[in-house]
């Protein structure tokens, strides 16, 4: 864990409400897709805990969506300003445990980093397939990017504007391994159709880095705090 200064380079809407944020400065404490940073936001009492969608030396990306003040705020920031973050927090999904073919499967703002393992599993000769779910096609990013490193996409959309009809858990099929990250009613119906895989769950958070304790949640072997020995656990780890 690190605090720095980053350096907007880029801070543009994506899609309905959706931004995505490029900083420039130190990214080496980002080590695993789906760890996320704690950004301070002018005006704002509390961090905002973001994943990071992607990441290289002295850049990370970052994709968020407009849901309060807080990232209202942020959205408003323009490149050349400066902002201050926690960054290389949490822990991110297990490249050594994630077989030759998995299922990588997002909801909404859970696809952002799912970009980032994709990329990194495609560098590894891994052979992973994307399912992406999204309301509605305003609200459908990212998907050029993910086809643009050669992997099968499929998406959906809750009112069939985009992609197929439906929720994008009913593209999952049965006994594969799954890399998930996504609202919690979205994880819980894939977990009850996956046997195997890793899920990156989204909490409110305090601190961002395990001092309060108030994004614990309960797991098989006891609490544990989704901002460190999380975002992401195993399926074996989870309990409802």
């Amino acid at each position: 864990m690190k605090e720095a200064e980053y350096r907007i380079l880029e801070n543009r809407e994506i899609a309905r409400g959706v931004f995505r944020m490029l900083l420039g400065g130190d990214s080496s404490e980002i080590r695993a897709p789906g760890q996320f940073v704690n950004l301070h936001i002018p005006g704002s009492f509390l961090r905002r805990p973001i994943s990071v969608c992607d990441w290289e030396e002295g850049k990370i990306t970052l994709i968020y969506k407009v849901v309060g003040h807080g990232t209202e705020e942020l959205s408003r920031r323009e490149a050349g300003e400066i902002l201050r973050a926690l960054t290389g927090l949490g822990n991110g999904y297990m490249l050594s445990k994630i077989p030759p073919r998995p299922v990588l499967c997002g909801g909404g703002v859970g696809v952002p980093p799912l970009y980032g393992l994709c990329r990194k599993l495609v560098q590894l000769g891994k052979h992973p397939h994307v399912l992406l779910g999204f309301r509605s096609k305003e609200d459908v990013f990212y998907e050029e990017e993910f086809r643009a490193l050669k992997v099968p996409v499929e998406l959906t959309t809750e009112d069939g504007s985009y992609g197929k009809k439906g929720f994008v858990t009913e593209l999952l099929e049965e006994k594969c391994y799954a890399l998930c990250c996504g609202p919690e009613p979205m994880l819980r119906a894939l977990y009850d159709r996956t046997e195997d895989g890793q899920f990156s769950f989204e909490e409110r958070m305090g601190c961002g880095f395990g001092a309060c304790m108030g994004c614990s949640r309960r797991t098989k072997d006891g609490w544990k705090r989704v901002c460190t020995e999380g975002p992401v656990f195993f399926r074996e780890e989870i309990v409802w």
